[in-house]
């Protein structure tokens, strides 16, 4: 009768008997967990084990009877990251929520103050208030953080802060961090504001002869010798699960052991998908393909690599260090990558030249500061698009955005306050338009553009009504400050959008198009701001 086994890839449940522990992992980082203030730090290339070990320390966690949250980020929505308070708010919403006590978050928020100061009050003075025991703040997959640099900037300095006020302060003392990441994902972070250079760092490493052995023992396989786990770990080394993967396959007689050390000289069948996977990573950095083809081609260690391309290659999982001889992690490794990096470094030359032709043409036509297109490519784009609706007679929207009363945004806070405002307000823009024809560009200092090819009037309203919401959400603050009477008055920031939309003919021209455009938004901002108007002259699949 065959087992209730899961699948290779899928975390291990806690009292799974195919978890294999790799002393002192374990030991360490349950002890560290019973420490007033810890910071636990896991880190791996993917499908090294992290998860399961985070299932084993949330087990422990109950065991003690700690109050454990666990936040998963990547199932943050990227519009959560279009500003730190946003996801800061998140944040502090997920753990109340988990924890059952009701958000009550605006009762401790204020901008004014900054949200990792906010953030660090509604912690300390509402959520390890309204807890009597211990609280296990798990975060996997942290490297999702990663892909914004500033937040993750300001979020790690946030989470090394509590840890630091663990030593000063009591009731900070109930917050134990454990944070998992993997280590494919490479950012400049600063190291003495992360929390990447304190508490235990626990690295997993890849699995011995003797634990591979007592798997395929649990695996209930007959290997009474060391020499089939030796066979195999010729050819995928330790990593677990490359070990489980086969176990599994061997186990389920899917395959036989030779089949299966036959295919891995192929890079073929069970393993042809993680393999592709880490070629792709591979081919995104032509000088770390280039690097680990010298690798894999070496028969000797005559081979040079910077300090930054060994540190790549073994978060890639891809290399053994040995001082300063480098080798492929393993044999299996270095006949897949051999045959795979020739072929396609065959074109690395000409891939090269296009995408630097590629970047040279993007610099051309981007706005620096709000990496939008900039005035020059919507006046070329829009000419285009105005030429090819006309040819096949389909309907061209225009909207124009304007950001309400920047001009005292700009005064009261200064340039580089509206700079970050700006920068802020085209992420949400863009965030919001998915056609690969369609275009956001920032037209002036503070208004910008959209082209939306074949969309009508009513299409057009409902993406202009889902960007005034999503910038209204961002609660960007704005104060209203004049010279008479030297009083604030602080609200969000909002916008006024102008919509046009019609099927191109010769009885009117591209600039009345754009001038109609313009006399709705100008109608909108006289409506008092915060609104949608639409042209009453060109509207095109709008019904009332």
């Amino acid at each position: 009768m065959k087992k209730n086994i899961t699948l290779p890839g899928d975390p291990l449940p806690f009292n799974s008997c195919f978890y294999i522990e790799r002393p002192p992992v374990e030991s360490d980082a349950y002890a560290e967990l019973l420490k007033p203030g810890s910071l636990i730090r896991i880190k791996a290339p993917r499908h090294m084990g992290k998860s399961s070990l985070m299932l084993r320390l949330i087990h422990q966690a109950q065991i003690h009877e700690y109050s454990v949250v666990t936040i998963d980020f990547k199932l943050v929505d990227t519009q959560t990251f279009l500003s730190l308070n946003n996801f800061l708010r998140w944040f502090c919403m997920n753990v109340a929520r988990q924890l059952s006590l009701a958000s009550d978050l605006d009762d401790y928020w204020d901008e004014e103050i900054g949200s990792k100061v906010s953030a660090s009050i509604y912690f300390e003075s509402y959520l390890l208030e309204q807890i009597k025991s211990p609280l296990v703040l798990i975060l996997n997959e942290v490297d999702y953080v990663f892909q914004y640099q500033q937040i993750a900037q300001d979020f790690l300095l946030l989470l090394r802060n509590w840890h630091e006020q663990a030593k000063q302060t009591p009731i900070w003392q109930k917050v134990r961090l454990v944070l998992l990441h993997s280590t494919e994902v490479y950012i400049p972070l600063n190291i003495n504001q992360s929390p990447f250079n304190v508490g235990l760092s626990l690295k997993l490493p890849e699995f011995t002869v003797e634990q591979v052995t007592e798997l395929a023992r649990r695996y209930e396989l007959d290997w009474c010798d060391s020499q089939a786990v030796k066979n195999l770990m010729y050819w995928v080394g330790g990593q677990p699960y490359l070990i489980h993967q086969a176990l599994y396959d061997l186990y389920q007689q899917k395959i036989s052991l030779p089949e299966l050390l036959d295919n891995c000289t192929k890079g073929k069948y069970i393993y042809s998908g993680y393999l592709r996977n880490l070629l792709n990573i591979l081919l995104q950095d032509a000088e770390l393909s280039q690097a680990y083809n010298q690798v894999v081609n070496s028969t000797g260690n005559n081979i040079f690599l910077s300090d930054n391309l060994v540190y790549k290659l073994d978060s890639l999982g891809l290399i053994k260090l040995n001082g300063h001889n480098y080798q492929p992690f393993c044999e299996m490794y270095r006949l897949f990558f051999q045959q795979n990096l020739r072929i396609e470094n065959n074109d690395l030359s000409q891939d090269k030249f296009k995408k630097q032709n590629a970047q040279l043409q993007f610099l051309v036509n981007i706005d620096q500061l709000t990496q939008v297109a900039n005035r020059k490519y919507f006046d070329d784009s829009f000419a285009l698009a105005w030429q090819n609706m006309t040819r096949i007679q389909k309907p061209l929207s225009l909207i124009l955005v304007d950001i309400d009363k920047f001009e005292s945004y700009d005064d009261i806070y200064g340039h580089e306050v509206g700079d970050d405002c700006l920068r802020q307000v085209a992420q949400a823009i863009n965030s919001v338009i998915k056609g690969s024809d369609d275009l956001v560009a920032r037209y002036s200092r503070n208004k910008f553009a959209l082209i939306l090819p074949e969309m009508d009037a009513r299409e057009a309203i409902l993406i202009a009504e889902e960007i005034r919401e999503l910038v209204k959400s961002l609660k960007i603050k704005i104060s209203d400050l004049t010279k008479k009477t030297q009083a604030a008055n602080t609200t969000s920031l909002t916008i006024s959008l102008g919509i046009v939309c019609v099927i191109p003919a010769i009885d009117f021209s591209l600039i009345e198009f754009f001038e109609a455009a313009d006399k709705a938004l100008c109608h909108a901002e006289q409506l008092g701001y915060d609104c949608t108007i639409l042209s009453s002259k060109f509207n095109f699949g709008y019904c009332e």
